[in-house]
């Protein structure tokens, strides 16, 4: 779906890097992070792929435990926007846990946290996590 919005141009994500290659999506077991640009437009996007997802599979997203954030917003929109989305307000910088690659048996994995910060943009980035 993801591919599909971006092909249309419905979603624009974000440009990482010196290349500006751009991200859109990470998935990890059952959590998926959106990134793109922090726009009304983005957000029915990703509204509606998830309102999609769930009438094709028959699954329910838990929007209870999803987030909702954005760099260079104020947080009176962030704060709509996860109202929008019925998502909680995600508060920056967040933190993540889950190492992609490592083995999950190992008990130290799940000690370790990965923070997400950035500062000094002109841009503003949204970020959903469910």
């Amino acid at each position: 779906m993801m591919r599909e919005a971006h092909k249309k141009n419905l979603f624009k994500g974000f440009l990482a890097g010196r290349d500006g290659v751009e991200i859109n999506i990470l998935q990890y077991a059952d959590d998926t992070i959106f990134f793109g640009e922090a726009t009304m437009p983005n957000v029915k996007a990703i509204k509606a792929m998830l309102r999609s997802f769930e009438l094709v599979s028959d699954l329910k997203i838990n929007f209870a435990k999803s987030s909702f954030g954005a760099f260079g917003r104020s947080d009176q929109w962030v704060r709509s926007v996860a109202g929008y989305l019925i998502y909680r307000f995600l508060s920056l910088p967040f933190s993540y846990q889950g190492i992609i690659g490592a083995n999950p048996r190992h008990s130290e994995i799940w000690d370790s946290i990965t923070s997400i910060s950035v500062s000094g943009n002109r841009e503003t980035y949204l970020l959903g996590k469910g």
